[in-house]
């Protein structure tokens, strides 16, 4: 079996507190997430979220049920968001093929019994981002590109957070259950994301950092409003965010991330905002 996968428990912000650097690393980061020939899943039980990738070289790979969701199939109750960040390939849905070039996004609905991923070139392998959520219905599957995104344009050179917001898989966009995905590129001179930061205690989010030039990092900031942390962050690399945490990222350079979503509410702009000024 080419999948693999670990989980991860809720913790609460008092029991956070007390984490030191490897033990908060160990808690939220989600490393090596990319790994060739593999389907490699995170489970959380924030929400029940799975972030992960499939990176098919030679062969094929199918997305098979995890022991966790004790199901018989991968999508019998969940639905299923991709973005690939590789060379070009294609992600087959029950027999139909849906071509993914680099930053196209599917959307997959429950009750879909077959995915397979498959690479177009074993030597540049696609790198299917994946996340996953529980689902109460079934949507139609959907592919989207750039240029079919909702686009908001925000910050500025002036405050390093000049930055193109991509909400692909929204409900704007497409019909979606819980889950919600996006990405967002920062524009070249901006470092910071998600400024002012906040929260939304109704959603759990995950943010996957890519496009960090070599030799760069990105500090990602997470905790409640009045005790923050932070956790360096490398190419390729994922965090969980809970509900009660801020997640804000300052980078060495300019970068690109793909944030994803679920929970209460569909409204992207569900947001508990604070104050930069009120940050500690």
């Amino acid at each position: 079996m080419s999948t693999t996968y670990e989980s991860r428990y809720a913790s609460s912000p008092k029991e956070v507190k007390k984490l030191n650097t490897q033990e908060l690393r160990e808690e939220f980061l989600i490393d090596n997430i990319m790994k060739p020939g593999e389907i490699n899943l995170t489970y959380s039980h924030y929400d029940r979220y799975i972030a992960g990738s499939a990176v098919p070289t030679k062969k094929a790979l199918k997305l098979e049920p995890i022991e966790p969701l004790k199901a018989d199939y991968f999508l019998e109750r969940r639905e299923l968001g991709v973005i690939n960040v590789g060379g070009s390939g294609i992600v087959t849905v029950d027999g139909t093929d849906y071509p993914l070039e680099y930053k196209d996004a599917l959307y997959i609905g429950r009750g879909n019994k077959e995915v397979v991923f498959t690479s177009n070139n074993a030597s540049k392998p696609s790198k299917f981002y994946i996340n996953s959520a529980p689902a109460h219905r079934s949507n139609p599957t959907v592919k989207i590109t750039l240029k079919d995104a909702k686009k908001i344009e925000l910050g500025s050179l002036e405050t390093s957070n000049h930055r193109i917001v991509n909400q692909m898989i929204v409900s704007e966009v497409v019909d979606t259950c819980q889950l919600q995905m996006g990405m967002t590129e920062l524009k070249k001179g901006s470092i910071w994301n998600t400024m002012p930061a906040h929260t939304h205690d109704r959603r759990m989010e995950v943010y996957y950092y890519f496009e960090v030039p070599e030799d760069q990092s990105v500090c990602h900031f997470m905790g409640p409003t009045d005790e923050t942390r932070h956790v360096w962050m490398q190419n390729e690399q994922a965090i969980i965010s809970p509900p009660w945490s801020i997640h804000s990222g300052a980078g060495t350079s300019s970068y690109t991330f793909i944030w994803g979503m679920a929970g209460e509410n569909l409204d992207y702009n569900d947001m508990d905002k604070s104050k930069i000024t009120e940050l500690k």
